[in-house]
């Protein structure tokens, strides 16, 4: 009776997708796991200002867990957009009370995160109004960072948060039942794992080398933008003094 017992959770525990797939997958396969439903709603949470894992892995992982009967789906769904919510609610009064310049200045020293992105989430919350919080929150780096010029400009709360959990919700539904439609093939999907991780390694690399050179032209332009505007005085100096001497 034991020895079946043992073998049957042996053989459940082989099965699993956490312990099949191997890789850079399977090693955030087994985070998650660990993490459980809230795990998943901390880490969409931390996403939404520093991505260290970026929802577009975390959810989607989640949701193979999930299909595949390791994870609750519902609870996967309900946490992960109330981690979307409270860290857009910090990006939202960041921008409220401390205001939006002196907040990119301060998350713009983060690791992986650039000011132009900021901006460039501003403009967007300018160009298209309130909607911007809605549909922003289905456009990559704007959907993260939106809240920020919202409370900037002081957009109302109760508006804010529907447009923000409407738009998360849905978000975070495509994704983690893309994944539990997945999860419930396991066995079947085991097979592309390698390929798994080598998209995921191309994607890291992607976003690393993108923020390594975005990073460099930003100072050569701070640089040169410096060096010019210290030469203007000279010139000035110099030409005054010129025509002082044409003048003698």
């Amino acid at each position: 009776m034991t020895t079946a017992v043992l073998t049957t959770a042996t053989r459940a525990a082989s099965s699993s997708p956490d312990a099949d797939m191997g890789g850079l997958s399977g090693m955030v396969l087994r985070l998650i796991e660990a993490l459980g439903e809230w795990g998943v709603a901390l880490m969409l949470f931390v996403e939404t200002v520093f991505p260290p894992i970026p929802s577009e892995v975390i959810l989607p992982l989640a949701g193979f867990l999930a299909g595949a009967g390791r994870m609750n789906l519902v609870l996967v769904l309900v946490l992960a957009t109330l981690g979307s919510y409270v860290g857009a609610l910090v990006l939202y009064w960041l921008g409220r009370v401390i205001g939006f310049e002196r907040t990119v200045r301060w998350l713009g020293k983060l690791p992986l995160v650039d000011e132009d992105d900021f901006r460039k989430a501003a403009a967007w919350f300018h160009r298209h109004g309130r909607s911007a919080v809605l549909f922003g929150r289905l456009v990559p780096i704007v959907r993260s960072l939106i809240s920020l010029p919202a409370g900037a400009d002081r957009m109302n709360l109760a508006s804010f948060s529907l447009f923000t959990i409407l738009g998360s919700g849905l978000w975070n539904s495509v994704l983690v039942l893309g994944g539990a439609a997945l999860g419930t093939q396991y066995d079947k999907v085991e097979g592309y794992t390698e390929w798994i991780d080598r998209a995921m390694y191309a994607a890291i690399v992607v976003v690393v080398v993108v923020f390594v050179v975005r990073r460099v032209r930003r100072v050569r332009a701070e640089r040169a933008e410096r060096s010019a505007q210290g030469q203007t005085p000279a010139a000035g100096v110099h030409g005054r003094r010129r025509a002082e001497t044409t003048g003698d």
